[in-house]
């Protein structure tokens, strides 16, 4: 099957059920679900089909370092949410990002050194990005969202891997995960329930983080060797074992929102 055709299909069907998903069971559940490495992966995939193994090896580190960078928009954006309007903290979010990944790709850290730093990161943010309780009101959905979501997915899977042999690996891993999804929630339950209910998307977010540096590692770990589809169908399980195992700590602290 040709590529192009493959990123058309499944990228809005991966984003549409995650979004189906967020809807049914709230805010923290939205976060952590699009934590997997729902645009990212394919973006790594279609990298290694289109440009090699060595390339996504690479990416991943990219990837990583992104992981770091998504803990920083977290941060940002709840830090200045709690006092200003959801504009505000996008911005400061998007600027978080920006700098922690400019950090981390001017070190250029090897892959087994980026992991802790990915996983302290989150570990960090998470202290950082408190919960509190969110006032539940009417919320009328427009028809527009879920169509919006996967088209605006769909050209960021294209677009990256039409441009990733001009950006180089490493940039392409890195921008691959930026939190579109995660900051699109955010922004709505922002406007619609409060910086709560966006601290509770981020918060959730974090958490499903640690699957996706799962997914990752694993990829950079193995892709050399194992190739492209055993070194993703590893990743895959890697990452939805984790991210099972976190479930728990997700349902745990919505019961308590403010522990």
């Amino acid at each position: 099957m040709n590529i192009l055709l493959l990123k058309l299909l499944i990228t809005p069907a991966l984003i549409l059920m995650a979004s189906l998903a967020s809807r049914r069971w709230g805010e923290a559940i939205g976060g952590w679900i699009v934590g997997l490495p729902l645009t990212s992966a394919p973006v790594a995939f279609f990298l290694a089909v289109e440009q090699g193994p060595e390339f996504a090896q690479q990416a991943a580190a990219g990837s990583l370092i992104g992981t770091a960078a998504q803990a920083c928009f977290c941060v940002g954006y709840t830090r200045v949410g709690a006092r200003l309007g959801w504009p505000m903290a996008f911005a400061a979010g998007s600027l978080a990002f920006t700098l922690g990944a400019a950090v981390l790709q001017i070190v250029t850290l090897p892959l087994l050194a980026l992991l802790p730093v990915a996983v302290l990161a989150l570990l960090l943010a998470a202290r950082l990005v408190p919960l509190a309780p969110v006032a539940r009101r009417p919320v009328v959905v427009p028809r527009w969202d879920i169509p919006a979501r996967m088209i605006v997915a769909t050209a960021i899977v294209v677009t990256l891997t039409t441009v990733a042999p001009i950006l180089g690996p490493r940039l392409s891993g890195v921008l691959a995960t930026f939190p579109v999804f995660a900051a699109v929630l955010a922004v709505f339950a922002h406007r619609l329930q409060g910086p709560p209910a966006a601290r509770q998307v981020l918060w959730g977010l974090l958490v499903g983080l640690f699957g996706f540096i799962g997914f990752f590692f694993v990829i950079g770990l193995t892709i050399t060797s194992l190739g492209i589809a055993l070194a993703f169908a590893a990743a895959t399980v890697t990452a939805l074992a984790i991210q099972g195992a976190s479930l728990w700590l997700i349902r745990g602290r919505n019961r308590k929102p403010g522990t």
